[in-house]
């Protein structure tokens, strides 16, 4: 099985920076694209931010600019950080991933349990 573990979540004041990380573990051959996505209360969940293992990117229009993702292919490890928050920022931020498992021909996308960002005024 194949587990996507969050961290780096909490409460930070309007205008501070944090940094999200999640590491993907379990029988894992590859992991093409990994990312970030958020829910806000009362919304739908949306995307953030990806990034394929060769490092291309991809950002929702409003965190262009204001956030940096990367990733460390080695230790099958995504990173978000984002600068300059708003409370409007303020989501549960989940983790995604297609994962090639082993001995297996197609990946499977798979997501985090989410980690909690609040930002305060």
């Amino acid at each position: 099985q194949v587990q996507l573990v969050e961290s780096g979540g909490g409460l930070v004041q309007a205008g501070g920076s944090l940094r999200l990380s999640c590491a993907a573990s379990g029988s894992i051959s590859s992991v093409p694209t990994m990312g970030w996505y958020r829910q806000a209360p009362g919304k739908q969940r949306e995307l953030v931010a990806t990034i394929t293992s060769v490092g291309s990117t991809n950002y929702v229009d409003s965190m262009k600019g204001r956030s940096t993702i990367s990733r460390d292919n080695a230790k099958n490890t995504v990173y978000l950080e984002i600068n300059r928050l708003k409370p409007e920022a303020t989501a549960v931020y989940y983790c995604n991933a297609d994962v090639l498992r082993v001995s297996t021909i197609a990946p499977v996308n798979f997501w985090g349990q989410g980690t909690q960002v609040t930002v305060s005024s």
